[in-house]
This record gives structure tokens, sequence and C-alpha cells, in this order.
């Protein structure tokens, strides 16, 4: 076991340590990155909308033409098992599902059928410091390099991973993702704007990943009698927002206060964000943590 993965971990029906799990280096994820992933919260050992996510991972290897390991019974037993044994009470599930390892490489798909790869395992929930929360992050702007595609949840993540990298070099906290003029997501994260008391959204397409914690956000937003409006949002009013946030399972509700090194609004977090973030807070403690 590592602080971030817990043993035992899944692989192929099997549960075993981590340091004896492994792959032939044949593996289709491992040469193509041709697989999808899954993350599942878990609040006091209690999985969070896990049909939901299961739901979405049987939707992104239908997406890619690579049948379902195992079925959703199957799957939770694995999440259940994974959760018990894991020492932290709110956890982090990773599922992994790669086309499997033919005996050559060749970029079309094995002509004889060969068994998926099927991994998952436990990690910690790590949510964001309050000193951080506090003061908000700084954010860079970059162009959306990816494919189109993006509502696909698969592992190959490059073009994430280099924002981020670029973000990270630059001693900011996240990447936004900006097509022809038009905001889409974070390289780990959905984006949300908030304007003149009005919380802006864009909208669920194949350009964009839709996070769980996107659809709570939403909820929560109607809930409560917030203004949304779910529509693209152009750069330019990115730049003029009065709020801007972050959203992911771990980074909840996270104010976005400066980018590309200009200030957000007045460069604090900001009223509407610090309402969304109690009432997600609100949220964990009466439903996610009861399952």
């Amino acid at each position: 076991m590592s602080p971030y993965v817990a043993d035992p971990v899944y692989l192929n029906g099997q549960f075993l340590p981590l340091a004896e799990a492994g792959i032939s280096p044949l593996d289709r994820g491992f040469l193509y990155g041709d697989g999808v992933y899954e993350l599942i919260p878990v609040y006091s050992r209690r999985a969070f909308r896990i049909d939901e996510h299961l739901n979405r991972l049987a939707a992104t290897l239908a997406g890619i033409k690579l049948a379902n390991p195992l079925d959703q019974a199957g799957w939770k037993a694995v999440v259940e098992k994974l959760i018990a044994d894991a020492p932290w009470d709110d956890q982090s599930i990773y599922l992994q599902v790669t086309r499997g390892a033919d005996n050559k490489r060749d970029h079309a798909f094995p002509t004889t059928p060969v068994p998926a790869t099927a991994f998952a395992f436990a990690g910690p929930l790590v949510t964001t410091p309050p000193d951080v929360r506090a003061r908000g992050v700084s954010a860079i702007s970059v162009a959306d390099q990816r494919w189109a595609r993006c509502d696909l949840k698969v592992i190959s993540l490059l073009a994430n991973v280099l924002a981020r990298q670029q973000a990270v070099e630059d001693g900011c906290a996240e990447a936004l993702l900006i097509r022809d003029g038009w905001l889409k997501e974070g390289a780990a994260s959905n984006i949300f704007v908030v304007k003149n008391g009005v919380l802006l959204a864009p909208p669920k397409t194949q350009l964009m990943l839709p996070g769980i914690t996107y659809d709570i956000i939403l909820e929560l937003a109607e809930s409560r009698g917030l203004p949304l409006e779910i529509r693209e949002i152009h750069e330019t009013e990115l730049r003029s927002a009065d709020e801007v946030w972050m959203t992911s399972s771990t980074k909840e509700v996270l104010a976005i206060t400066q980018i590309d090194g200009q200030p957000v609004g007045n460069g604090q977090p900001g009223p509407v964000g610090e309402q969304m973030w109690q009432w997600y807070q609100d949220f964990k403690q009466s439903v996610m943590r009861k399952g």
C-alpha cells in the first residue's frame, strides 16, 4: 500500500496487493491510451451516485466500441470491497478499462477478440485546504487542443496533462480551455461564471466532459432559486466576470480569483461562490454521507 493507493487493488477479477499487480506491455491502454476511466467519490464509506458514475462509464465504453467487462452489479461489488478494505472514510475510487493486450502492435482493434483489462483501486479523497479556499486560486487560459469527443472519459489525456503542466509551471492551479473563443472547461475541472448575480454554465456538448459535481451545482442552483443560464460562454464574458469557479469532486467549489495575471472581480472569492460552497457542504452532510 502507498499513501495514495490502498491494498488490495482489483485487476481482472482478482484482488491483490498493488506491488503484485501487473499488465502486459502490449496492453492497448499502454500503447495507445485505448481505454476509459471513472472516478467515484466516497463519503463516510458510501459511494456517491454510483449508478450515475457507472452509467457514464458504460456510455464511454460504448462510445469507443469496447464491451463492458462487468455489469452494474459486478462493478458495485468491486467498489464495495475496495471501500471496505481501504483505511479512509472519504475515498476516491478509480476504475479503468482498456481494450486489453494483443500479440502485436496494430492501430486497428484486435482481429481475434482479447479480454479487456479492468483495473480499480481506492485512494484518499483530499479536498481543498481551508486557507487555499479562503483566498482562491489562479488560473491561466490556453487554447483547447483536445480532440472532438471531450464528452468521453477516456484515458488518453495528453492535451489535458500538457495544459495542466503549463498552469503548474506558471504557478497556477488550473488551465481554462478556450476553443474558438468559447470557454469549455478546465484541464481537470468544470468551470462556472457569475455575472450580475447570474450563474453561467457551459452546456453539455461533445466538447466538454460533464462532471457529476457539475450536475450537483446545477441542481443546487435550481432548487435554491439562484438565477441560472446554461449556454455557451464567450472568452470576453470569462474575463469580465464577477466570479469564476472551478468544480470537481475534490475541488468541490473553488474560486478562481486571477486569470492570466488579472484579477477576477475584486480579486477575492465572491459571495455567490461562498453561498454555493455552503449549499454544497450542507448537501454533502445531508445526502452524500447517507448514500
